[in-house]
C-alpha cells in the first residue's frame, strides 16, 4: 500500500505519520516512511531551494516545476521500487498538496497541475490519503513558538484557508482515496481516527 499524509501547515500529519509507521511495524509491514519535498539527497537539495524563506521572488511556475522534479526523483529513485518490491509505503504530503497549494491557493490552472503531478509520478498513485484537517488559526497557534517560519508559512493565513479548502474540494471529488480527518483533537483521539479509517481500507493495523 502507499499510503501519504496531507494537511496544511502545523495540522498535527507529521505526528501522526510518526505513530501510523509504528503501528503499521508492529502489526508486521515493512514500512518505508518519506517526506515531501525531500526523501532522498536530490530532493532534499531542492526542498532547501522551495523553503528559504530568502527566495521570495520565486514565481509560481518555478515553484510548481521544483515540487515536481522533487516529486519525480522520489517516485524513481525509492517510491516506485519499494512498491515493487511489496513494502508499504507512507509519505508526508504528495502530489493532493501541490494542487491544494499551487492550484488552489496560488491560482495555477489546475489541469496544467495535474499533467503536471501526472509526468512528476509516471503512475505511481497512492492508494489512500489521509487529509488533516484543521482550522487555519489553531494550526498557527500550534505552529507559534517551533522554528522560524518557512516561506510558504510566510504567506499567511488566507494563503492557508485557501490550501484547506482545496484538500477539502480534494476529498468531496475522490472519497474512495481522500479522507478527512478531524485534527482539532489530541493526538491520541486523532490517531485512532487515523487507525480506523486506515482499518477501513483494508489494511491491517
Amino acid at each position: 500500500m502507499f499510503i501519504t499524509l496531507e494537511g496544511i501547515d502545523g495540522c498535527g500529519k507529521s505526528t501522526q505519520a510518526e505513530l501510523l509507521v509504528r503501528a503499521l511495524e508492529d502489526a508486521g509491514h515493512d514500512v518505508l516512511r518519506l517526506r515531501e519535498p525531500g526523501g532522498v539527497k536530490i530532493s532534499e537539495q531542492i526542498r532547501a531551494v522551495l523553503l528559504d524563506p530568502s527566495n521570495g521572488e520565486m514565481g509560481d511556475v518555478c515553484e510548481l516545476l521544483l515540487y515536481e522534479a522533487a516529486r519525480a526523483q522520489l517516485v524513481h529513485e525509492v517510491i516506485a521500487p519499494a512498491r515493487a518490491a511489496g513494502r508499504t509505503v507512507v509519505c508526508d504530503r504528495f502530489y493532493d498538496s501541490t494542487t491544494a497549494y499551487q492550484s488552489f491557493a496560488d491560482g495555477l490552472d489546475r489541469t496544467m497541475v495535474s499533467h503536471a503531478n501526472a509526468i512528476a509520478v509516471d503512475g505511481c498513485h497512492p492508494d489512500l490519503t489521509l487529509v488533516y484537517d484543521l482550522d487555519v488559526e489553531q494550526a498557527y497557534r500550534r505552529r507559534s513558538g517551533r522554528e522560524a517560519e518557512d516561506r510558504l508559512e510566510l504567506k499567511g493565513l488566507e494563503f492557508q484557508r485557501k490550501v484547506a479548502e482545496g484538500f477539502r474540494t480534494l476529498a468531496l471529488e475522490e472519497p474512495q482515496r481522500v479522507k478527512l480527518i478531524d485534527a482539532a483533537q489530541d493526538i491520541e483521539a486523532v490517531f485512532e481516527q487515523t487507525v480506523k479509517v486506515v482499518r477501513g481500507a483494508g489494511i491491517k493495523i
